[in-house]
């Protein structure tokens, strides 16, 4: 019987939602059984467009009710909810990263409509998810990419309160049939900040050329072109500076969801991995047996139950935000870079398991080997991120301040402070609870422990030898140092989750031993680096340590892995 820690499609039930969310989990959950594993590969290898699950979903009204908020909506269901978007994010992932994209390019082009005062704009995309609807996001250029500070979109006025907009996007998903694109531009009579402006455009329209299809993929990411659209003043979503806001702080909403389908992506895969590699018999024996497989599956298996945890966590911290408590600014680009770099390790850690096997068309594992690739590099790259939570770590390691405690938020309420993030700035004045609490509530069990001792180094690192002015500036070893403060905040949160949910106390030591690992590791990095000072190499090298090794922990962890076998096999 499998672990109720992983997302099993045949004992799904997510009681702790309300019956409407339920019946919509659920349903997807079965749509995708009922179609089978041959047509889902043959889907994504053909590059078929995802029409039948758009028409599902459409019929189901399921981007309707998940995603318009109570404030824009008319039925009792409707909010903004980020732990039942968690949720789908996870199950798309497991049958398919294509339909979890089109899902996620719609979040991102809700994002600037939703914080707009745009009534007229507001009611339209709330009309149009009625109908079924997609929606794109129209940030990035081909040759700025997502640097909005350069881009080429430009909106010259027209006379009437209006503009015409001429320019093109690049990588943007779904621009092949969104019912809205929201569209990121600038005046070409107002110069600097004051100038941006985000507009609603339409596919549709035929001032809007699309040009093809970048990626060779279901996944349709468009280059389009504007060829003197109009711009009417109803389709004007946000200008001057509220612009450029309204584009970051979309983007804070959005990467939020690539953690829960890098989980998704690497459930599915681990089934499958687990299962070939118990009835793989070589030399006599099954796979399993021998010792390098059964530490692979179990590092696998232990990352994956650590991504659950901290991505769980990372939830009520997001539904719980509010103008006094911006801690989710840390949270979020950890579950977008933390995260699916996890993912991609643990599909990497099975993979050199069944080798050859994942490599095969009849599986799901070897789209998943592709697909696991896209989550870090999407949304902001994993460096981009870790320059991110480098704002945070003085305040979060040695500056804690007192907030109210946290709970588990499954409750079903509207995030509408999402929409009302206020200005994109001000992340060094962001503070956080005392991070030592969820540590020291298992100081009992030796990896936490031991871990524990090199978070405490970490903070005589940045007390006594932080980096000078100079290494302020190198950006390669100031990563390394990023590497280690995410762990730290990786295993507060998992700790916190584990606390709340009761964790298998093995399991959880078997985690810390590879947290204690990862952490030894960028230890020896930052020996290496170029700038490193005496002191600091010095430094790493004292901070290495060894896991504390319980061979019948292990093997009380393995029964967990080895209950994955033939627990879930998708229909054909």
């Amino acid at each position: 019987m499998a672990t109720p820690l992983l997302f099993n499609p045949h004992t799904y039930d997510p009681a702790h939602f309300d019956a409407e969310t339920r019946r919509l989990l659920r349903a997807t959950v079965d749509w995708f059984e009922d179609r089978g594993k041959r047509r889902l590969i043959e889907d994504y290898r053909t590059r078929a467009w995802l029409g039948d699950f758009l028409a599902f979903a459409a019929k189901e009204r399921l981007f309707a009710t998940f995603l318009t908020p109570a404030s824009a909506g008319e039925g009792e269901d409707q909010r903004w909810d980020t732990a039942r978007i968690a949720a789908l994010n996870e199950i798309l992932g497991f049958y398919g990263l294509d339909y979890w994209y089109a899902w996620q390019v719609t979040i991102l082009g809700l994002g600037p409509v939703w914080q707009s005062e745009n009534a007229a704009a507001r009611s339209r995309a709330a009309d149009l998810l009625s109908q079924g609807e997609v929606f794109a996001f129209g940030l990035s250029e081909k040759s700025h990419g997502a640097d909005i500070y350069s881009t080429d979109m430009l909106l010259e006025p027209d006379g009437n309160g209006g503009f015409r907009a001429r320019g093109s996007k690049y990588y943007i998903g779904n621009g092949n049939a969104a019912g809205l694109v929201s569209v990121f531009g600038r005046r070409t009579d107002v110069e600097g900040p004051d100038g941006y402006v985000f507009f609603a455009a339409d596919s549709r329209h035929s001032a809007y050329h699309l040009v093809k299809n970048v990626v060779d993929s279901s996944k349709y990411v468009s280059e389009f072109r504007l060829e003197d659209y109009p711009v009417a003043p109803e389709d004007v979503l946000h200008t001057g500076r509220a612009a450029f806001d309204a584009a970051l702080n979309t983007v804070n909403v959005g990467k939020f969801n690539l953690c829960t389908a890098s989980i998704g992506i690497c459930e599915h895969a681990m089934y499958e991995a687990v299962t070939h590699a118990q009835n793989r018999i070589l030399y006599g024996r099954p796979v399993t047996a021998f010792p390098h497989v059964r530490r692979e599956l179990t590092d696998a298996y232990v990352r994956l139950v650590g991504m659950k945890l901290f991505s769980d966590r990372a939830v009520d911290y997001f539904r719980s935000a509010g103008p006094e408590d911006r801690r989710y600014l840390l949270f979020n680009p950890m579950t977008k870079m933390k995260v699916t770099t996890e993912g991609e390790k643990v599909i990497d850690l099975m993979w050199d398991v069944i080798a050859a096997k994942g490599f095969e068309k009849d599986n799901y594992f070897s789209q998943a080997a592709v697909e696991i690739r896209g989550l870090p590099k999407l949304e902001g790259t994993v460096h981009v991120n870790l320059a991110l939570i480098l704002k945070f770590m003085h305040n979060h390691l040695l500056d804690p301040v007192s907030h109210p405690a946290v709970p588990t938020r499954r409750d079903a309420a509207d995030d509408d402070f999402l929409f009302r993030q206020g200005p994109a700035r001000g992340l060094g004045s962001v503070r956080f609870h005392d991070w030592r609490p969820a540590y020291d509530a298992f100081a009992e069990v030796p990896n936490v422990a031991r871990f524990r001792e090199q978070a405490d180094a970490l903070c005589e690192f940045v007390t006594s030898v932080a980096p000078d002015e100079k290494q302020s500036r190198d950006l390669d070893f100031l990563l390394s140092v990023g590497q280690l403060f995410a762990l730290v905040v990786h295993g507060q949160l998992i700790l916190e989750q584990a606390r709340l949910t009761d964790l298998d106390g093995s399991v959880l030591d078997e985690l810390f031993s590879v947290l204690v690992r990862d952490f030894s590791g960028h230890c020896v990095e930052l020996h290496g680096k170029d700038s490193a000072t005496e002191q600091q190499q010095a430094w790493a090298l004292g901070a290495i340590r060894r896991p504390v090794v319980d061979e019948a922990r292990s093997a009380q962890v393995w029964q967990h892995v080895e209950a994955l076998s033939g627990a879930y096999e998708m229909a054909e």
